[in-house]
């Protein structure tokens, strides 16, 4: 599977961690989540779950309000739940 926008594959052979990290930086704010195929059970299941995770997390700061140009605390709090419950 191919790397897209935010989203990039670890499969190191030393590392113990192998999937799919999330990282999307928007307005100041940083947001990361790692997709484990362990966990997920295969590649195409952790992917699965990261592209669910960041679509939500884009329909939410899309339409997120901004005070001074950075993200709310409340949208900060919001978006943290989101990736928490993937």
């Amino acid at each position: 599977m191919k790397s897209i926008k935010n989203l990039t594959r670890f499969t190191y052979e030393t590392a113990a961690f192998q999937g799919w990290r999330l990282s999307i930086s928007r307005a100041g704010a940083v947001f990361t989540k790692y997709f484990s195929d362990k966990k997920y059970g295969s590649e195409k299941k952790s992917f699965a779950a990261a592209e669910t995770a960041l679509a939500g997390l884009n329909a939410l700061l899309e339409g997120a309000k901004r005070v001074n140009g950075k993200h709310t605390a409340t949208t900060i709090r919001k978006a943290g739940k989101l990736l928490e419950q993937v």
